[in-house]
């Protein structure tokens, strides 16, 4: 069949990169009269090899190669007969923000200055830059000055040059039983030590806290008091004021990670605005905008910013010229306003579905989370259901990674960001099958 013919001959072709990634293709009716086909054969052909993650398209542009040592997994789209589905990691996107980046850079291509993105930057950011996001911040965190924040190449290197510039070798410092994956990897790599303390409600406990002080010498705290990961809680006001006494008393710095806060419209006071004086809050923008756009932002207390900025001089010397610019672009012109709000209904309509394909199933979500932890009976065991889910294309995480001490839950972690509805109810309910079955 010369459908078939043509779907391969092009798909080696793009494989083998003779067709170079970025290429734009001829129009349907261009490629159709070039190779003696029907419109409509010329369309199924784009289809197929779209629906495999090799070409991409655009809308009013036209079909494009992709970059192929970007598995479709890990794009926007996910095609709908991926060789894996990826529900390990959380990438919130939708179709159209190509589009939203493309007006992006046409604003910024507009811009007087461009030869000032070209140069070095100030080690912590452009001033004015700096007040934009600290503006944007502040409903939500209480009053930043904007001389205390300072931009990162994302929150990962937020929390890197937090480890770096003010702990040394051997802190202790106290978090949850289950905790970010990124800080973990940052904490071994600085020789840090981590003491879980247990929780209720998926919070950390002030009481368990307190006796973790009496008999462990702690620097500092890691918190995701806003919308946890990958539980989803969010740590009440009491909670959070008596674990402010506590770091009074004990004189400890609170790391407070918000990577996931925009998700939740009505927190309670954060801890940058209950303790400022030893708060360091690390957040950022990929899980806003995408993951490919890395800017993040770390606040802390002026006696420590010195300290902070040496560590950014120390890793990549100035912030991220460019992807500032676009930001705070965005921010400015209520962007990344309307992307916010587009992540919490693209939440919000996930776990609905989450919620109808799992719910004789015990799961812990936020409502707007792209996320959701799933404990397993005791008859199951997390690594047997990922080997058999592997083996139906579907990749989700054991609470492995999340675990901080000796002993590590029976759960798994799926994460949604980036199928679209139709995909996520076929992986969710194949999920539930597999748990039924098992």
């Amino acid at each position: 069949m010369k459908y078939s013919k043509l779907v391969e001959t092009l798909a080696a072709r793009i494989k083998a990169g003779e067709i170079r990634p970025g290429t734009r293709l001829k129009t349907h009716r261009a490629f159709a009269e070039e190779h003696g086909v029907a419109l409509a054969t010329a369309t199924r052909v784009y289809n197929t090899l779209k629906q495999r993650g090799l070409i991409v398209g655009e809308g009013g542009r036209g079909m494009f190669v992709r970059q192929p040592e970007v598995p479709p997994t890990l794009g926007i789209e996910q095609p709908e007969e991926a060789p894996g589905i990826d529900l390990v990691f959380n990438m919130p996107g939708d179709p159209g923000d190509g589009e939203v980046l493309r007006a992006g850079l046409r604003g910024l291509a507009g811009r007087g200055d461009l030869n000032a993105l070209l140069r070095y930057q100030p080690h912590g950011g452009v001033l004015a830059e700096r007040r934009v996001i600290a503006n944007y911040l502040s409903p939500r965190l209480g009053k930043i000055e904007p001389e205390r924040l300072f931009i990162t190449s994302g929150a990962q290197h937020g929390l890197s040059v937090v480890a770096f510039g003010l702990l040394k070798r051997g802190d202790g410092i106290a978090t949850d039983p289950l905790t970010y994956p990124g800080f973990r990897a940052v904490v071994g790599l600085r020789d840090l030590e981590l003491h879980p303390v247990p929780g209720q409600l998926g919070s950390m406990d002030p009481l368990a806290l307190l006796r973790v002080c009496a008999k462990t010498r702690l620097r500092a705290l890691y918190l995701m008091p806003s919308v946890h990961n990958p539980l989803g809680t969010v740590m009440d006001e009491y909670s959070r004021r008596a674990i402010v006494a506590i770091a009074r008393h004990h004189d400890l710095l609170i790391f407070e990670d918000g990577a996931y806060d925009f998700l939740e419209t009505d927190p309670p006071p954060s801890f940058l605005e209950l303790a400022p004086e030893r708060t360091v809050y690390i957040g950022g923008v990929s899980k806003v905008l995408a993951t490919g756009l890395r800017l993040g932002y770390v606040v802390v207390p002026p006696d420590l910013a010195g300290a902070l900025s040496m560590a950014i001089r120390a890793t990549t010397w100035n912030t991220p010229a460019l992807i500032t610019a676009l930001v705070t672009q965005w921010i400015e012109d209520g962007t990344i306003g309307h992307f916010e709000q587009t992540r919490r209904a693209a939440g919000a309509r996930a776990q609905a579905i989450c919620r109808a394909c799992l719910g004789h199933h015990d799961f812990s979500a936020h409502r707007n989370a792209g996320f959701a932890w799933v404990p397993l009976p005791g008859r199951l065991r997390a690594e047997e259901v990922v080997a058999r889910l592997a083996n139906r294309g579907i990749a989700v995480s054991t609470a492995k990674p999340y675990a901080v001490g000796p002993t590590t839950p029976n759960a798994l972690r799926l994460a949604f960001g980036g199928l679209n509805d139709a995909l996520l109810r076929s992986s969710l309910t194949t999920i539930s099958t597999v748990l039924d079955m098992a």
